[in-house]
Protein backbone atom coordinates (compact mmCIF):
# COMPACT_ATOMS: atom_id res chain seq x y z
CA UNK A 1 0.00 0.00 0.00
CA UNK A 2 3.19 2.46 0.67
CA UNK A 3 4.69 1.35 -2.35
CA UNK A 4 1.14 2.48 -4.29
CA UNK A 5 1.33 5.86 -2.65
CA UNK A 6 4.97 6.05 -2.86
CA UNK A 7 4.70 5.80 -6.97
CA UNK A 8 1.57 7.95 -6.71
CA UNK A 9 3.40 10.77 -5.03
CA UNK A 10 6.24 10.57 -7.05
CA UNK A 11 3.65 10.85 -10.32
CA UNK A 12 1.84 14.26 -8.85
CA UNK A 13 5.46 15.88 -8.15
CA UNK A 14 6.47 14.81 -12.18
CA UNK A 15 3.28 16.61 -12.91
CA UNK A 16 4.13 19.74 -11.71
CA UNK A 17 7.65 19.94 -12.87
CA UNK A 18 6.35 19.37 -16.39
CA UNK A 19 3.38 22.22 -16.30
CA UNK A 20 5.82 24.44 -14.69
CA UNK A 21 8.87 23.42 -17.09
CA UNK A 22 5.35 24.55 -20.10
CA UNK A 23 4.52 27.63 -18.38
CA UNK A 24 8.54 28.63 -18.03
CA UNK A 25 8.71 28.39 -21.98
CA UNK A 26 5.26 30.08 -22.82
CA UNK A 27 6.22 33.07 -25.12
CA UNK A 28 5.85 36.32 -23.69
CA UNK A 29 3.50 39.43 -25.13
CA UNK A 30 5.10 41.24 -27.53
CA UNK A 31 5.15 44.72 -25.14
CA UNK A 32 6.96 43.02 -22.76
CA UNK A 33 9.92 42.40 -24.90
CA UNK A 34 10.72 45.77 -25.17
CA UNK A 35 12.11 47.87 -22.05
CA UNK A 36 10.25 50.93 -21.43
CA UNK A 37 13.61 52.55 -20.58
CA UNK A 38 14.45 52.43 -24.11
CA UNK A 39 13.64 55.17 -26.17
CA UNK A 40 13.15 54.96 -30.06
CA UNK A 41 16.18 57.01 -32.14
CA UNK A 42 15.08 60.11 -33.31
CA UNK A 43 14.86 60.88 -37.06
CA UNK A 44 17.66 63.32 -37.54
CA UNK A 45 16.42 66.22 -39.76
CA UNK A 46 18.83 67.89 -42.53
CA UNK A 47 21.63 69.98 -41.33
CA UNK A 48 21.61 74.27 -40.86
CA UNK A 49 23.81 75.14 -44.19
CA UNK A 50 26.80 75.36 -42.74
CA UNK A 51 29.50 78.16 -42.16
CA UNK A 52 28.48 82.12 -40.65
CA UNK A 53 28.71 84.04 -43.60
CA UNK A 54 25.75 85.97 -44.68
CA UNK A 55 24.41 84.18 -47.18
CA UNK A 56 24.22 81.38 -45.04
CA UNK A 57 22.34 83.11 -42.74
CA UNK A 58 20.24 84.54 -45.10
CA UNK A 59 19.14 80.96 -45.97
CA UNK A 60 18.65 79.49 -42.91
CA UNK A 61 16.65 82.33 -41.33
CA UNK A 62 14.80 83.16 -44.67
CA UNK A 63 11.84 81.39 -43.56
CA UNK A 64 11.38 83.90 -40.55
CA UNK A 65 11.24 86.87 -42.82
CA UNK A 66 7.86 87.73 -42.21
CA UNK A 67 5.84 89.93 -39.59
CA UNK A 68 5.12 87.76 -37.36
CA UNK A 69 9.04 86.25 -36.54
CA UNK A 70 11.04 88.85 -37.90
CA UNK A 71 11.28 90.86 -34.84
CA UNK A 72 12.20 88.14 -32.68
CA UNK A 73 14.70 86.96 -35.27
CA UNK A 74 16.86 90.05 -34.53
CA UNK A 75 17.42 88.89 -30.91
CA UNK A 76 17.42 85.13 -31.10
CA UNK A 77 19.52 84.87 -34.69
CA UNK A 78 21.36 88.48 -35.27
CA UNK A 79 22.84 88.91 -38.46
CA UNK A 80 27.16 88.97 -38.99
CA UNK A 81 28.63 91.99 -39.08
CA UNK A 82 29.81 93.69 -42.43
CA UNK A 83 28.36 95.25 -45.66
CA UNK A 84 26.51 91.68 -46.55
CA UNK A 85 25.48 91.17 -43.10
CA UNK A 86 23.50 94.32 -43.53
CA UNK A 87 22.30 93.87 -46.89
CA UNK A 88 20.82 90.52 -45.47
CA UNK A 89 19.06 91.64 -42.74
CA UNK A 90 17.72 94.56 -44.65
CA UNK A 91 16.58 92.22 -47.39
CA UNK A 92 14.90 89.92 -44.30
CA UNK A 93 13.35 93.05 -43.31
CA UNK A 94 12.23 94.23 -46.51
CA UNK A 95 10.62 90.27 -47.24
CA UNK A 96 8.95 91.30 -44.14
CA UNK A 97 7.10 94.24 -45.50
CA UNK A 98 9.34 96.13 -42.92
CA UNK A 99 10.34 98.85 -45.09
CA UNK A 100 11.89 101.09 -42.95
CA UNK A 101 13.79 99.39 -40.65
CA UNK A 102 15.22 97.98 -43.78
CA UNK A 103 16.35 101.31 -44.75
CA UNK A 104 17.62 101.99 -40.86
CA UNK A 105 20.07 99.15 -41.58
CA UNK A 106 21.09 100.29 -44.88
CA UNK A 107 21.18 103.91 -43.34
CA UNK A 108 23.73 102.85 -41.18
CA UNK A 109 26.43 102.22 -43.63
CA UNK A 110 28.97 104.07 -45.57
CA UNK A 111 27.75 105.27 -48.98
CA UNK A 112 29.26 102.58 -50.99
CA UNK A 113 28.04 100.15 -47.89
CA UNK A 114 24.71 101.44 -48.76
CA UNK A 115 24.87 100.48 -52.46
CA UNK A 116 26.12 97.22 -51.77
CA UNK A 117 23.60 96.38 -49.37
CA UNK A 118 20.92 97.87 -51.74
CA UNK A 119 22.29 94.97 -54.74
CA UNK A 120 21.51 92.14 -51.94
CA UNK A 121 17.99 93.61 -51.27
CA UNK A 122 17.39 93.31 -54.98
CA UNK A 123 18.19 90.29 -56.03
CA UNK A 124 16.47 88.83 -53.01
CA UNK A 125 13.59 90.90 -53.99
CA UNK A 126 13.73 90.38 -57.58
CA UNK A 127 12.16 86.72 -57.42
CA UNK A 128 9.04 88.59 -55.47
CA UNK A 129 8.66 90.62 -58.54
CA UNK A 130 8.85 88.11 -61.13
CA UNK A 131 6.22 86.15 -59.37
CA UNK A 132 3.90 89.14 -59.46
CA UNK A 133 2.85 90.04 -56.14
CA UNK A 134 3.28 93.58 -56.76
CA UNK A 135 2.11 94.45 -53.20
CA UNK A 136 5.44 93.41 -51.69
CA UNK A 137 7.70 94.18 -54.71
CA UNK A 138 6.50 97.76 -55.35
CA UNK A 139 7.95 99.27 -51.95
CA UNK A 140 10.98 96.42 -51.92
CA UNK A 141 11.53 98.21 -55.52
CA UNK A 142 11.03 101.41 -54.33
CA UNK A 143 13.44 101.28 -51.40
CA UNK A 144 16.31 99.84 -54.03
CA UNK A 145 15.42 102.77 -56.34
CA UNK A 146 16.37 104.97 -53.65
CA UNK A 147 20.20 104.10 -52.78
CA UNK A 148 20.25 102.88 -56.93
CA UNK A 149 18.57 105.60 -59.13
CA UNK A 150 20.30 104.11 -62.36
CA UNK A 151 19.47 100.72 -61.57
CA UNK A 152 17.24 100.32 -64.27
CA UNK A 153 15.74 96.50 -63.66
CA UNK A 154 14.82 98.00 -60.12
CA UNK A 155 13.38 101.26 -61.63
CA UNK A 156 11.28 99.12 -64.26
CA UNK A 157 10.14 96.54 -61.58
CA UNK A 158 9.03 99.23 -59.11
CA UNK A 159 7.01 101.48 -62.02
CA UNK A 160 5.39 98.28 -63.04
CA UNK A 161 3.91 97.21 -59.39
CA UNK A 162 2.90 100.68 -59.05
CA UNK A 163 1.24 100.75 -61.78
CA UNK A 164 -0.40 97.78 -61.16
CA UNK A 165 -1.41 98.82 -57.45
CA UNK A 166 -2.73 102.31 -59.17
CA UNK A 167 0.28 104.17 -57.53
CA UNK A 168 0.42 106.15 -61.30
CA UNK A 169 2.57 109.14 -60.40
CA UNK A 170 5.27 106.79 -58.76
CA UNK A 171 4.99 104.43 -61.63
CA UNK A 172 5.10 107.23 -64.25
CA UNK A 173 8.16 108.70 -62.45
CA UNK A 174 10.44 105.28 -62.07
CA UNK A 175 9.12 103.88 -65.86
CA UNK A 176 10.19 107.18 -67.66
CA UNK A 177 13.81 107.03 -65.69
CA UNK A 178 13.61 103.59 -66.47
CA UNK A 179 13.23 104.43 -70.33
CA UNK A 180 16.37 107.62 -69.75
CA UNK A 181 18.45 104.51 -69.08
CA UNK A 182 17.38 101.16 -71.11
CA UNK A 183 17.50 101.88 -74.94
CA UNK A 184 17.37 98.76 -76.51
CA UNK A 185 14.35 98.20 -78.47
CA UNK A 186 13.00 95.11 -77.05
CA UNK A 187 9.93 93.49 -75.06
CA UNK A 188 10.71 95.68 -71.62
CA UNK A 189 10.97 98.76 -73.36
CA UNK A 190 7.72 98.26 -75.38
CA UNK A 191 6.01 96.81 -71.88
CA UNK A 192 7.45 100.85 -70.28
CA UNK A 193 5.83 102.43 -73.19
CA UNK A 194 2.92 100.70 -73.06
CA UNK A 195 1.97 101.61 -69.38
CA UNK A 196 3.14 104.86 -69.61
CA UNK A 197 1.00 105.48 -73.04
CA UNK A 198 -2.30 103.61 -70.82
CA UNK A 199 -1.68 106.21 -68.00
CA UNK A 200 -1.59 108.84 -70.14
CA UNK A 201 -4.84 108.48 -72.30
CA UNK A 202 -6.49 107.68 -69.00
CA UNK A 203 -7.09 104.04 -68.83
CA UNK A 204 -8.35 103.37 -65.77
CA UNK A 205 -5.96 101.55 -63.35
CA UNK A 206 -8.42 99.53 -61.32
CA UNK A 207 -9.72 97.99 -64.30
CA UNK A 208 -6.35 96.55 -65.72
CA UNK A 209 -5.92 92.96 -64.51
CA UNK A 210 -3.28 91.45 -66.88
CA UNK A 211 0.69 92.28 -66.20
CA UNK A 212 1.98 92.59 -69.30
CA UNK A 213 4.44 89.97 -70.42
CA UNK A 214 8.13 90.36 -69.76
CA UNK A 215 10.40 89.66 -73.04
CA UNK A 216 11.54 85.86 -73.64
CA UNK A 217 7.68 84.54 -71.92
Amino acid sequence: MSSAYRILGWGYVAACGAIIGLLGHRPQPVAALISPSVQPTPIQSSPAPAGNDAASWFQRVKPQCNPVEVTVLQRSSPPPAGVEGAGYHAACFALAGRIDEARMVIDSLDEGGRRSAAYIVFDVGHPVADAGDDRSAGPIMELVVGYLPDHYMALYHAGMSEYMLGQRDLARRNLSAFLELYKENDGWRSNALTILGRMSDGTNVELERTRPAEPGT
